[in-house]
């Protein structure tokens, strides 16, 4: 590997960009038109523009990412998360190009990616999941199986056969909108747990280690908020068996690259596992923080051929703890996206601190992509310092132009439930608020 285009935008690229850097390979970014004022452009060794100003015609236009590939030299592809970073026919056709997909296999992606294929492969080999059945053909056999199983569909709760009757209608039409698979599973629903993920990292050699875990507890409807190692009132014992037989479960896949292991966890029902995420999370910087291991460089590393024994001869114990806020361009208020030009962009600059961000000031913020503006994730040598830290962190935060959430998430790190670490997944975000 000498050069790695990185097929995304934002945090994430300017993220590999540097991991690019530090590693000594070259760098290829491409862009939208959206995002042609982008700070961590200059960075890079080279850019490349995409045509169209959406998603989908740009950062989700395959051809225009093989083409980008092809004219800019590079030998490599970094998906970055969200995008087409599990998309197995990507990864394939940039192996079919020459290049190395910075990522698993992708017949790896495929099995892991289906969420009831996923389930199947992982209980098989010994991982703890909840009760759940297979795929429902239409409301009367999810009734059924939620009857059996004793939980709702999806993303959507369900308590009585005609909540689950219409949630399976309501599910299976976005599924086939957003992924153009209408096929859904009934999954026990359960109450009053955490969401507690592993970090998964492997090599071809079926060498794999779990570099701990974290607590992503804190959401609003389904997107995370704070994110945070270790995960507080959690057992060791358990985090600590769950991560052996994780290690062993995707050593005999033979599971390389970086992944996510994702869990919920209930003080009476133990672990549970929810699916798996074949790529780098958001979220990885608190890992990197408690471990001081480069996730991203380790990944690329990985991806020219190293050895993860060589690299990383045993998992680095926890140091201190970690906790990060994601700032979003929203008016979390009204409960949507929030558009504009940032007029003011400043972000704090303190110890123990660290920014991740692909804004700069003058910048759009756009309504064709995720509205995230940048994460702040603080260390501290304990829990409390590190609450403490972050709020110092984002009472320094100053944006102007576009509405945020800053004020929600300080909010959320005044609250009793969030400072004692006992939020669970179905604790509403703004009950939180409203009750600080």
């Amino acid at each position: 590997m000498r050069r790695v285009l990185i097929a995304n935008r934002g945090a994430i690229a300017a993220r590999v960009v540097r991991a690019c850097q530090a590693v000594g390979l070259e760098s290829v970014c491409v862009y939208s038109a959206a995002d042609r004022d982008a700070p961590y452009l200059a960075q890079a060794t080279a850019t490349h523009a995409l045509t169209g100003l959406t998603a989908a015609d740009s950062y989700l236009d395959q051809g225009q990412l093989l083409e980008a590939l092809a004219r800019s030299g590079a030998d490599a592809v970094h998906p970055g998360y969200g995008f087409l970073s599990e998309d197995a026919d990507f990864a394939r056709a940039v192996g079919d190009a020459g290049a190395q997909f910075v990522g698993p296999a992708p017949e790896l992606i495929s099995q892991l990616g289906d969420k009831a294929r996923a389930r199947e492969t992982l209980a098989a080999a010994g991982l703890p999941v909840f009760p759940a059945s297979p795929p429902v053909a239409d409301s009367r056999e999810a009734v059924a199986a939620a009857q059996a199983v004793g939980g709702g569909i999806g993303m959507a709760a369900a308590d009585d056969a005609e909540a689950v009757s219409a949630a399976f209608d309501r599910c299976q039409r976005l599924a086939q909108a957003a992924f153009g698979d209408g096929r859904l599973f009934v999954e026990r629903l359960v109450r009053g747990g955490r969401h507690i993920e592993l970090q998964l990292v492997g090599d071809r050699l079926g060498t794999v280690r779990v570099l701990h875990e974290r607590d992503c507890s804190v959401q609003r409807r389904h997107q995370k908020l704070l994110e945070q190692t270790p995960a507080p009132g959690v057992p060791r014992a358990a985090i600590e068996a769950l991560a052996a037989q994780a290690t062993r479960a995707f050593a005999d896949l033979g599971y390389h690259s970086l992944g996510t292991l994702e869990t919920l966890w209930h003080p009476e029902q133990g672990f549970g596992v929810l699916e798996v995420n074949t790529r780098i999370q958001v979220e990885h910087a608190v890992t990197e923080a408690v471990t001081g291991v480069d996730l991203v460089a380790l990944q690329l590393r990985l991806a020219a051929g190293e050895r993860l024994a060589t690299l990383l001869p045993e998992v680095p114990p926890i140091r201190g703890h970690a906790i990060e806020a994601r700032l979003y361009a929203e008016d979390w208020r009204a409960g949507h996206a929030a558009t504009g030009t940032l007029r003011t962009f400043e972000l704090p600059a303190m110890r123990h601190v660290r920014v991740e961000s692909g804004y700069g000031a003058g910048q759009p913020v756009t309504p064709y992509y995720d509205p995230l503006l940048a994460k702040i994730i603080a260390w501290g040598p304990d829990r409390a310092l590190a609450l403490g830290r972050l709020g110092v962190a984002l009472r320094a935060v100053s944006v102007r132009g576009v509405e945020t959430n800053r004020e929600l998430l300080l909010g959320l790190l005044q609250h009793p439930e969030v400072r004692a670490g006992t939020v669970t997944t179905d604790r509403s975000v703004t009950e939180l608020r409203n009750s600080v």
